[in-house]
């Protein structure tokens, strides 16, 4: 009788062990689950505050503007990272919408505008821009020659390679994942890095100077111009202004934007914008969840804009 009472419990130890980690597995299932829903439901929401944040930075720009530019030193002290204000016809600034952390829901929104048309565009620039844009920011002359026949390379209808350039039968087909070469216009500026030359490092910057991916579009002005009231030095740089010349573009445009050529300006400088990149960021307990970026284009009519490139990591 004793060992049949023993076995009895030792049965019952087990089977309320067994259920114990039942219990405990479906508790943590549970939490695993309420954890996913969660940070579903909070990436969504996410999601949607950026979209805000995108059409809130619409709405600024499909306002009644002239003039395109970044400011006085007061105005760029406040926002270092996105400067960039509108001007109307009488050269006075407009009044920004709040843009960064801005409360809404569950969270809050983030968004920044920059001018798409400060920006060198690759599809109709000259070589020689390029050249001075890529020496601007520190590009060896052996490695812009490469660069600058490439792209040429990439662009052109045909398949006879510069003579530091690459086409598909000579470089892109011997590659170990090859691939031809587009012989057409850049896309977007990421297919940059498909065309030999172009580097992860040159497009993202090292030692702290600018990446090429920050200062050249393929959306940008069609007629290759450049807003002289938001190009960064290295921009300038590639429309051959001087340093001094530079110096003196930056304190006339801090006092308002430049409205006219009044001589002395590099040829191909314009002074509004209708161009620009928006780059907005959804908010849950002030970390960022989402991010959405978009290159929209303010249609003639002043109606609205057209998108002509869209991005979001969610």
């Amino acid at each position: 009788m004793r060992g049949e009472r023993g076995f009895a419990l030792v049965a019952v130890l087990l089977v309320l062990a067994f259920v114990a980690i039942i219990g405990a597995e479906f508790a943590y299932s549970m939490r695993l689950e309420a954890t996913a829903a969660r940070a579903y439901k909070e990436t969504l929401i996410a999601g949607h505050l950026a979209d805000a944040g995108l059409q809130q930075a619409i709405r600024e720009i499909v306002a009644d503007y002239s003039y395109v530019g970044v400011g006085d030193d007061k105005e760029a002290e406040l926002d270092k990272d996105c400067p960039l204000v509108l001007y109307n016809s009488a050269r006075l600034a407009l009044k920004r919408l709040p843009h960064r952390n801005v409360p809404l829901g569950a969270g809050q929104f983030t968004y920044c505008i920059t001018d798409e048309e400060a920006r060198l565009n690759l599809n109709s620039s000259p070589p020689d821009r390029l050249d001075r844009l890529l020496q601007a920011i520190g590009v060896e002359k052996e490695d812009r020659d490469i660069i600058n026949d490439s792209l040429q390379d990439w662009k052109d209808a045909n398949e006879e390679h510069r003579l530091n350039g690459a086409e598909s039968e000579d470089y892109y087909l011997k590659l170990a994942v090859p691939y031809r070469s587009k012989n057409g216009n850049l896309d977007t500026v990421g297919e940059l890095l498909q065309i030999r030359g172009f580097t992860p490092k040159l497009m993202d910057g090292v030692d702290g100077k600018p990446g090429l991916a920050a200062l050249v579009t393929v959306k940008g002005s069609q007629q290759g111009t450049v807003n002289i009231n938001t190009a960064t030095h290295e921009v300038l740089r590639a429309l051959n202004v001087s340093e001094a010349m530079f110096s003196q573009i930056e304190q006339t445009r801090r006092q308002g934007p430049y409205f006219t050529n009044t001589g002395g300006l590099p040829q191909g400088v314009t002074f509004t914008s209708r161009t620009f990149r928006i780059e907005a960021q959804g908010l849950i307990d002030g970390q960022v969840r989402a991010r959405l970026t978009a290159v929209v284009q303010k249609r003639q009519d002043n109606t609205g804009v057209v998108v002509l490139e869209w991005s979001g990591i969610r």
